[in-house]
């Protein structure tokens, strides 16, 4: 089986605070940590060092900050289709992060929301039954509905995360297999919380529905029940990326056991979850292959 992750890949600038800034306000910082992000690169990085043969779909510019997304991925075991878009700006991200391991991102989507269907979709062409098609909420309305239509008429597994929030996403659940949300994402989303939003995701058409509850565990639904699996216990220092690294995870752990997703591999994310938050920055807080595998041999 293989993963195609069409999405983003930015530079992420890390930059910590005593306080997450109000408006108007003018505080201090330091940089922490310059690295390779976006949800796309971040989940195709992690399927990757899992084991799962790992195609990232991306879009960059034509500037330096390209020349560093290449550098970097070329690092990774990870198929990068890179698109480069003459006369845009790679994209990427201001991180800031707390004391106490929480992090606020702004993120610029001028080569994701650029990337056209027929770009994105090329790839796919690749493809078998079965394999796993991974989006998250980078890519304009049109190219995110017609990449699930076309992984539909591929008879492919279709895996959402719907991050950062689009008012259209409520309207893709009918061709959407697998969801992963967080709170907010599941409140705004279907106006409830919990077993409420997971029931409402399912009978909406979602087949696997994963609500990541931050230190309350994770919640796995589907039409057979719902099961709760509590997160592992760890100190928080910096949780970019550890929602990315869940997802990547789970979907690994079941698609490496040729599975649909359960429990054991909501278990495995949630390990290396713990782990990503335990470090800073985002692709170096990754857990490498050696921690992965020992992680999905559990």
């Amino acid at each position: 089986m293989r993963a195609y992750v069409i999405g983003n890949v930015t530079v992420d600038e890390t930059i910590s605070v005593s306080a997450m800034p109000e408006a108007g306000a003018s505080i201090l910082g330091h940089e922490e940590t310059r690295d390779l992000g976006g949800k796309g690169a971040n989940q195709a990085v992690v399927m990757g060092r899992a084991g799962l043969t790992s195609i990232l779909v991306a879009a960059v510019g034509d500037d330096f900050r390209a020349e560093i997304i290449r550098s970097q991925l070329a690092e990774e075991p990870v198929d990068a289709r890179l698109v480069r878009l003459s006369g845009k700006a790679s994209d990427f991200s201001i991180i800031f992060t707390t004391p106490d391991g929480e992090n606020a991102i702004v993120t610029t989507t001028d080569s994701a929301g650029s990337l056209t269907l027929s770009e994105a979709i090329r790839p796919l062409a690749e493809s078998t039954a079965g394999d796993l098609v991974v989006l998250q909420g980078n890519l304009s309305d049109d190219v995110t509905r017609g990449i699930l239509e076309e992984a539909r008429r591929r008879q492919l597994v279709t895996a959402f995360n719907p991050s950062p929030l689009r008012r259209f996403f409520a309207d893709l659940w009918p061709l959407i297999d697998i969801a992963f949300l967080n709170k907010g994402e599941a409140e705004s989303l279907t106006g409830s919380g919990g077993q409420a939003a997971a029931s409402t995701l399912i009978s909406a058409g979602v087949k696997h529905a994963v609500l990541t509850l931050g230190g309350e565990g994770a919640m796995l639904a589907s039409r057979a029940g719902t099961l709760k699996i509590p997160a592992a216990a760890v100190t928080a220092i910096d949780t970019t990326g550890a929602g990315d690294t869940f997802m990547g995870t789970a979907l690994a752990s079941c698609a490496l056991r040729g599975v649909p997703l359960d429990a054991r591999a909501i278990r495995h994310a949630t390990t290396a979850a713990a782990l990503t938050v335990s470090r800073r920055g985002t692709r170096s807080a990754f857990p490498t292959k050696a921690e992965l595998h020992a992680i999905l041999a559990a």
